[in-house]
């Protein structure tokens, strides 16, 4: 594992949507073990991508760029922005790993083009992405009870980082309450099933969880990169989180003034 790897905490992962270059630049040196900036159901269009991915300053948090659908040129305009990763939507065959793969990495892995955008930083140059990454360089998403059936064959599809579980879509695609799938632990329950294949092909396991209460969850049922939160999120959580250290603060000057009365 690199430095970056024991540094950022992958459990500790911020999904990022408002698509706000300054924020995601903030959000990215606060302390999150990495970001994913969401480009399918967020704010980030090819402009917000580029802004904030050339922004970052040096020791920002990885950053992985969930891009808005199976597409060469999505994944690879991404990563010419400078990502460190993408995470491809709507993976449901050995093929569309293939697919995903073959555009996320330069020949002779993969058929990605040379050509980084002016003022980004790239994460990847040719020759560096044909090895084992420990910031996934490519992760791709079990949603539907197709890419679920198939979970085994794409997770072993060489230059495939990571399987990432969007829980939500896979719930709907299987018919029953996201809270009802988390909670399964049967051997073979869905997630059990994905975190097994993952083991088994000796790739990464990742999933979004919203809430740092279903990231727990996901922890324990093997989840490597967890989305614990998202940015709009960590505004109630901040301000939650400044509210008890007024009331505490309160407190602390109120109980020694009663002690020294009664003393």
């Amino acid at each position: 594992m690199t430095d970056d790897a024991t540094i950022h905490d992958p459990l500790l992962g911020v999904w990022a949507t408002l698509g706000e270059p300054r924020l995601t630049r903030e959000l990215g040196t606060s302390g999150p073990g990495w970001v994913g900036l969401d480009a399918q159901h967020g704010h980030f269009d090819d402009r917000a991508l580029r802004d904030a991915l050339a922004h970052r300053p040096t020791g920002s948090a990885p950053m992985l760029v969930r891009v808005a659908g199976k597409d060469a040129t999505l994944i690879g305009r991404a990563l010419d922005a400078g990502a460190d990763g993408v995470v491809v939507p709507l993976v449901d065959t050995v093929a569309d790993a293939e697919a995903a793969v073959a555009a996320s990495h330069y020949p002779p892995l993969g058929a990605r083009s040379w050509g980084p955008l002016h003022g980004s930083r790239p994460a990847h140059t040719p020759g560096t992405d044909a090895r084992t990454h420990p910031i996934p360089l490519c992760a791709v998403m079990i949603e539907t009870a197709a890419g679920l059936e198939a979970v085994e064959a794409i997770a072993a599809v060489p230059g495939v980082d990571m399987i990432f579980v969007g829980p939500f879509d896979l719930s709907l695609a299987l018919g029953v309450q996201v809270e009802e799938l988390l909670a399964s632990e049967d051997d073979d329950a869905p997630l059990r099933r994905i975190t097994t294949a993952c083991s088994s092909a000796g790739i990464r396991s990742g999933a979004y969880a919203g809430t740092p209460e279903r990231a727990a969850v996901l922890a324990r049922a093997g989840f490597h990169w967890i989305a614990s939160t998202t940015d709009t999120a960590l505004l109630p959580l901040g301000i939650g989180a400044l509210r008890g250290l007024l009331r505490q603060g309160q407190r602390d000057q109120v109980e020694p003034s009663e002690g020294n009365a009664s003393s």
